[in-house]
């Protein structure tokens, strides 16, 4: 049994379970990280030493850092499907995953960190205002690859959509403004008809840090 260690409110873990959900493979979770704790205990510093989530393990194959994770679950169980086999393909799922998580991941945390994380007394409105203005022009460059084709890799979806696809959703559920990427809104509407991103990812974190409390507490 493949077991997960980590919060499910976790963006990264749920990456993980996200693309453990579309292999259809069964998995047992631990809640930890956040205010559930654990990170630091002995047990789980053997495991991660980073003291962060998500920690994976697969038989005698213990792993973290959640984007290996999710390569790992492609290479071993998804060959041809979640991870591309053609090389064009491979390649640009590849690529997009890198420029995703480089390019997109921090500000768009930003964001979501001073919005929804934070004490309103102890937000960094300058920080998210300078977030917005970049995501403005890096936006669009993935907009612009996506108006040739239905998902990152082309036209099957594949890892390469898995790390924007968490964050975005956190995104487009936020109160700020945003750039005119119908080619995103697109690829976005086709991830929420997919079951396992609607039961793993497609849950609202709140627009406050009272809220997102209580939405950590509750989905554990």
């Amino acid at each position: 049994m493949i077991e997960v260690w980590g919060r499910r409110s976790s963006s990264n873990v749920q990456k993980v379970i996200w693309a453990l959900g579309e292999l259809g493979l069964d998995f047992k979770r631990h809640t930890v990280g956040g205010s559930f704790g654990g990170v630091r205990d002995a047990a789980y510093l053997k495991m991660n030493p980073n003291a962060l989530v998500p920690v994976l393990q697969d038989g005698d194959i213990t792993m973290f850092e959640s984007n290996a994770i999710v390569r790992y679950l492609g290479a071993r169980y998804g060959e041809g499907t979640l991870r591309p086999k053609e090389p064009k393909a491979l390649a640009l799922a590849e690529q997009w995953m890198e420029w995703q998580q480089l390019n997109v991941v921090p500000h768009i945390s930003v964001i979501f960190w001073n919005l929804v994380r934070s004490p309103a007394k102890q937000r960094n409105d300058k920080a998210v205002a300078d977030a917005n203005s970049k995501l403005a022009d890096i936006l669009p460059i993935a907009d612009r690859a996506l108006a040739s084709a239905p998902w990152f890799a082309g036209d099957r979806f594949s890892f390469g959509d898995i790390v924007l696809g968490v964050l975005y959703w956190r995104y487009s559920c936020l109160d700020c403004k945003k750039p005119d990427t119908p080619n995103i809104k697109r690829w976005l509407e086709a991830l929420k008809q997919r079951e396992p991103y609607q039961k793993w990812v497609m849950v609202q974190a709140g627009h406050n840090i009272a809220e997102w409390n209580a939405h950590e507490k509750a989905v554990g």
